[in-house]
């Protein structure tokens, strides 16, 4: 399947920004929707899973409309999705928000927690550093910026038992935390590509260019 026609489903769990990564995704030419029907989120070619605020209010949204079944059923088939910022955090294992912990996805072992920063949330442009190979940033200038709004991330990565590390992004505020991830048909940012200009898009478009 051709990028420019990939059929995208921005997954709606009732979070927030669900228009504006539709409308991002379609201006790099997949031919996105947003929707909570499962059967259109387990065809289409691409799935995205967007999310703002909560980790815990995320998760419960998402589990209403069998979202963490239908990312488990993709990812078991090898189908890609991409989660931005919350939607980055719920696949992990857990999230610790205020003394209450929320299990995630389990996608990825670690933990969501607060970051160590002198200014919370974390709101504004920062530059990321990605690894060697890697295919969302592919093409782009290192002194390139994208839009984060948070206060929580993953700040550590524990080698997995098979020693196979995803291709990790990390930016820095306060402490270093992960910025995106990259893992087969996993691909997830902490930052919002869809806010984050011409770098963003050109995000969208490397993303796009994954799906077969």
């Amino acid at each position: 399947m051709s990028p420019s026609r990939a059929r995208v489903v921005v997954l709606d769990y009732g979070s927030g920004n669900l228009r504006s990564a539709m409308r991002a995704l379609q201006r790099v030419g997949a031919d996105a929707e947003v929707t909570a029907d499962a059967d259109a989120a387990m065809s289409a070619a691409g799935l995205v899973v967007p999310g703002v605020g909560a980790f815990a209010a995320c998760m419960a949204g998402l589990r209403a409309v069998r979202g963490d079944e239908i990312i488990s059923w993709r990812l078991a088939r090898a189908l890609p999705v991409l989660g931005i910022c919350v939607g980055m955090q719920v696949l992990f294992s857990e999230g610790l928000e205020h003394g209450q912990r929320t299990a995630g996805c389990g996608a990825w072992g670690a933990v969501v927690g607060r970051l160590d920063a002198p200014v919370l949330p974390h709101m504004g442009w920062n530059t990321v550093c990605p690894p060697a190979g890697s295919r969302l940033l592919a093409g782009m200038n290192p002194t390139e910026r994208f839009y984060f709004v948070h206060s929580y991330g993953v700040t550590s990565w524990q080698a997995p038992a098979d020693g196979r590390f995803p291709l990790l992004s990390w930016a820095v505020h306060g402490q270093r935390f992960v910025a995106a991830v990259e893992d087969g048909p996993l691909s997830a940012t902490q930052f919002h590509p869809e806010k984050s200009g011409d770098a963003g898009a050109a995000l969208l478009a490397n993303w796009l260019e994954t799906i077969t």
